[in-house]
């Protein structure tokens, strides 16, 4: 079979290519992807190394923060060397001494009702590793809006949480952020990271689901997490997958709709 392929590409992702569903056409559509990974954090770090792994081609990354000491027990991206500096300049790096092909695009900036829908434009899926409620609603607005997949997670202590929203594809099955979650939690009732802690190896399991999903529906193989909710429960091994739909009263994809607007 005729392949774009370079030699060492042959190589680099003969694991893939060796797989009836992915092949080589299925690695060449990886390589012309691009991705969106909001957040460098617990979450972001296995997706971004996971995704540059698999030959992604165009990683963009989103975060505001440097890296802090307290982060190395999760976010594996980044080293003691790296302390202090700019959280997407130290994923860029590691990502580069992973796979040097790959580009990456780096945005160190907060995600606003202004900046949020015009970024989510130039790719094609977004992978959502934040740590805020502001940023996850956001996020599921914009993608909406901008008919771009979102798979989310979340974790607090030893459990985590896994989806993908479409909810720009018609039909029950396919559910927003909002469908689950109609509005944030109100202030202080849902502890912060720092203060009831995280688990660093659970960070690992949710976002290595996150990068499968993610390459997944770049590649439409599968079964992807549409109209699904993953839990998982660190402490007793336990996966549950619950089943969500669209929600008519949803403010955002319902039948009525009050949100036409990016604003949270």
């Amino acid at each position: 079979m005729e392949t774009n392929l370079n030699e060492a590409q042959k190589q680099r992702y003969a694991r893939h290519t060796a797989l009836a569903e992915v092949g080589v056409q299925g690695q060449e559509k990886l390589l012309a992807s691009r991705v969106l990974v909001v957040g460098a954090g617990g979450l972001g770090s296995p997706v971004l190394l996971y995704l540059a792994a698999a030959g992604v081609g165009t990683i963009g990354v989103v975060d505001f923060d440097k890296v802090e000491l307290s982060n190395l027990q999760r976010q594996i991206i980044h080293g003691e060397e790296v302390v202090g500096t700019a959280k997407v300049m130290s994923a860029r790096e590691a990502i580069f001494e992973l796979n040097p092909e790959v580009v990456v695009e780096t945005y160190r900036m907060r995600l606003t009702n202004n900046n949020a829908r015009d970024l989510i434009n130039n790719f094609d899926l977004v992978v959502d590793g934040s740590d805020n409620f502001t940023t996850r609603y956001l996020l599921n607005d914009a993608c909406f809006f901008s008919k771009r997949p979102l798979i989310s997670a979340a974790l607090l202590r030893f459990e985590g949480q896994l989806s993908t929203f479409k909810p720009f594809v018609p039909g029950d099955k396919n559910p927003c952020y909002r469908c689950l979650f109609p509005s944030p939690p109100a202030p202080g009732t849902v502890p912060r990271c720092e203060q009831a802690g995280i688990f660093g190896a659970v960070a690992g399991v949710m976002g290595s689901l996150q990068a499968t999903e993610a390459i997944k529906e770049l590649l439409g193989i599968g079964e992807g997490l549409s109209g699904k909710l993953v839990l998982y429960n660190g402490l007793d091994g336990r996966f549950t997958k619950l089943k969500v739909k669209r929600e008519d009263g949803c403010n955002l994809c319902g039948s009525s709709p009050t949100i036409v607007s990016l604003r949270v």
